[in-house]
């Protein structure tokens, strides 16, 4: 039953603020500043393993545009548009590494109508530029701006950034319920922000605070209110 625990938290929408950036704190400020419009580079590649972060990365980026700021993502180059939506417009497309041909010449022609619009580009890959298996053209101009790459969080690095995400959010989050949360149930960060996250809610509601009673009780209210099967 405690194997539940994290398919019963709705995760948020993705932000940088329900973010746990660990060692990634340089490309999520970078990446904040593109979102902004305080970076001039047209292309911003983001890569790193399944799991790291980067559609996250990019989902928060398109929503902490700057206001009037046409912003919009797309799972995969095949569903970009070949031209800029808006001038000055922000296009995060994940999974470039993906791109079959098509695609492939609807993103050369999408970056090339960004630059030319004062637009930029925001990808996502799981190889560095110089691995990624596309056109010549294509790869150059992803390498011509920023890269960053996206590390996931190591088992060990886990129990002090949840801490700190419970911290920002203004609640203490003791070493128990660490433990708790590291040892039921997956251990990739967004299960986890998306648990502590309904704790919290849930804690607060109650005017409680975050224990391992408080997991167990909540656990088991979310269960009974699961529709059962016929």
């Amino acid at each position: 039953m405690e194997q539940l625990t994290f398919d019963l938290a709705a995760a948020e929408a993705p932000s940088f603020a329900n973010f746990v950036a660990g060692s990634n704190a340089e490309a999520v400020a970078a990446l904040a500043r593109v979102a902004a419009g305080e970076m001039a580079e047209t292309a911003v590649l983001v890569w790193g393993p399944p799991g790291a972060g980067r559609t996250h990365l990019l989902r928060a980026s398109v929503a902490a545009a700057a206001p009037g700021r046409h912003a919009e993502f797309h799972a995969d180059a095949a569903s970009a548009p070949a031209e800029p939506p808006e001038p000055g417009a922000l296009v995060a497309v994940d999974d470039v590494d993906r791109a079959d041909p098509a695609a492939q010449a609807r993103l050369f022609t999408l970056f090339n109508g960004l630059q030319a619009t004062g637009g930029q580009l925001l990808a996502a890959a799981a190889v560095p530029p110089s691995r990624l298996p596309l056109r010549d053209d294509l790869r150059t101009r992803l390498g011509w701006g920023l890269v960053y790459e996206v590390a996931p969080l190591a088992d060990a690095d886990k129990p002090a950034a949840l801490a700190r995400f419970a911290a920002e959010r203004g609640f203490r989050l003791g070493d128990d319920v660490i433990a708790y949360l590291l040892a039921h149930g997956r251990r990739d960060m967004p299960s986890l922000v998306a648990t502590l996250t309904a704790l919290d809610r849930f804690a607060l509601a109650g005017k409680r605070q975050v224990t391992v009673p408080l997991l167990r009780e909540w656990l088991q209210q979310e269960i009974a209110l699961r529709p059962r099967e016929p």
